[in-house]
């Protein structure tokens, strides 16, 4: 599979990757990668190593073998803690969230920053404030604890902390899983506006197939431990292969094809 017509544009190369955990087989050999700019989504049924990807790419977890580069480093310097110039470029927004409970939404936000640089506590509040302003929260909210957010603006909160260092990368594990199609949707806006404000390549995992339609550039289908496919939602819906039109031609596909091509061209009469 070829990787890139352009070296200059790639931002993630990843290379017959296989991922095992004892005995089970997560990943047989994954090849794909990603360029500067797009909006790149990895889907698939469930199971079929989504996350375990995306903690591959960002350096949690070590492949079995294969090579994954991420600006040109090789992720296994991640894991060995020095890669550190690489961290501070890529922004992460865990499933759920994953915000610290006992620290008020301000103080979930302000964490990157505290670890990794020597701003004043004055610029901290500053850079704090601008960014819940961006993601669309209100400047109250900023004293909430997780526990008083709902479950969009929780979402939110977590982007704030993941775009809070200006990385050039951002990574979305099922950002609006659980979310209501409105509250879903809404999100996925806020994804497409940050991009285009910020110059963001965002690497998204999902199965939620309107997300796909609304805002992926290009999407990787994984199935049988390999990529089945890669394309835009357009190209991966009209595949041959029976994994791929299976995930995609079933009703929640067309569904969702048929509400992106509503959105797109309104309704007919």
């Amino acid at each position: 599979m070829p990787l890139a017509t352009n070296i200059e544009t790639l931002v993630i190369e990843v290379n017959h990757v296989a991922t095992k955990f004892g005995e089970a087989v997560i990943h047989e050999d994954v090849s794909l990668c990603i360029n500067r700019g797009e909006i790149f989504a990895i889907a698939g049924g469930n199971g079929c190593g989504k996350t375990t990807l995306l903690r591959e790419i960002i350096g949690l977890i070590t492949p079995t073998s294969g090579t994954i580069r991420l600006f040109g480093l090789d992720s296994r310097r991640l894991v060995a803690g020095d890669g550190y110039p690489i961290h501070r470029r890529f922004g992460v927004m865990f499933q759920h969230g994953a915000l610290f409970s006992s620290l008020t939404l301000a103080e979930n936000v302000a964490v990157p920053l505290r670890e990794h640089t020597t701003l004043s506590e004055a610029l901290i509040r500053d850079v704090i404030a601008a960014k819940i302003t961006m993601v669309g929260l209100a400047p109250d909210s900023a004293h909430k604890y997780p526990n008083e957010l709902s479950g969009g603006m929780r979402r939110r909160a977590a982007l704030a902390r993941a775009i809070v260092m200006d990385p050039e990368l951002l990574f979305l594990d099922e950002p609006t899983a659980g979310l209501d199609p409105i509250i879903a949707a809404g999100f996925d806006e806020l994804v497409l506006s940050l991009k285009s404000l910020m110059g963001l390549t965002v690497v998204m995992v999902t199965h939620d197939l309107d997300s796909l339609w609304r805002i992926a550039n290009r999407v990787a289908v994984l199935g049988g431990g390999k990529v089945l496919g890669v394309g835009s939602m357009k190209e991966l819906s009209q595949s041959d292969d029976p994994i791929v039109r299976e995930y995609f031609r079933g009703p929640r596909g067309r569904a969702a094809s048929e509400q992106a091509a509503w959105n797109h061209n309104g309704p007919h009469t």
